[in-house]
């Protein structure tokens, strides 16, 4: 395991996932059975210039939401052991990125009060056989677990999954500014407590 890294499993009856990531370190390592997804998280480590492995199984014979919302539970529980571990961490991220004819953006706060919005109206309601709903239930996992406020907006496109694939490319970038170490030990909070 690298040194920076967080390790999380999770078993449940329908889903069984590894997932390490290091906020400092390089490497992307996704294998789930949900291949649109699979390149999703691909593009938002990558991107975002974080370490990500995500070992991942479920009943995706029955949907793919239950394996898609759990990583996402997962994702946010290691975001937040991560920053526990860094200390004092810039806390506000902000990312806009397009893709061909699609521009999207994502805006974070780690702020301890778990808030997700998602501005997107996707003209196709899939993506190969992936259901764009199901990104809603992953960021309002991520969010929930990590305790963060997360504002997502795809402004504009014509395609899904470059909107989708923009908004996980900015959603990396976002994720990579505010969880980066502060260059001050003090916290960025008026209250001094998040």
């Amino acid at each position: 395991m690298r040194k920076n890294a967080v390790e999380i499993k999770r078993k449940t009856k329908e889903t069984d996932i590894c997932l390490s990531l290091d906020m400092t370190g390089k490497g992307v390592d996704i294998d789930t059975p949900v291949a649109f997804f699979n390149h999703m998280l691909t593009a938002m480590a990558f991107h975002g210039g974080f370490a990500l492995s995500v070992k991942a199984d479920g009943d995706v014979d029955v949907d793919p939401h239950h394996l898609v919302e759990d990583i996402g539970l997962v994702l946010g529980d290691a975001l937040a052991q991560s920053a526990a571990k860094t200390g004092v961490v810039k806390r506000y991220g902000y990312s806009i990125i397009p893709m061909d004819e699609a521009v999207s953006e994502a805006v974070i706060d780690i702020c301890g009060r778990p808030s997700m919005v998602l501005n997107a109206e996707f003209p196709q309601p899939k993506a190969g056989t992936f259901d764009m709903c199901l990104l809603r239930e992953f960021l309002i996992a991520l969010s929930n677990r990590a305790q963060i406020a997360l504002h997502c907006t795809c402004r504009y496109g014509q395609n899904s999954h470059h909107m989708a694939e923009a908004l996980f490319k900015a959603l990396g970038k976002a994720l990579a500014q505010a969880y980066a170490a502060a260059d001050s030990k003090q916290v960025l909070s008026t209250k001094g407590l998040i």
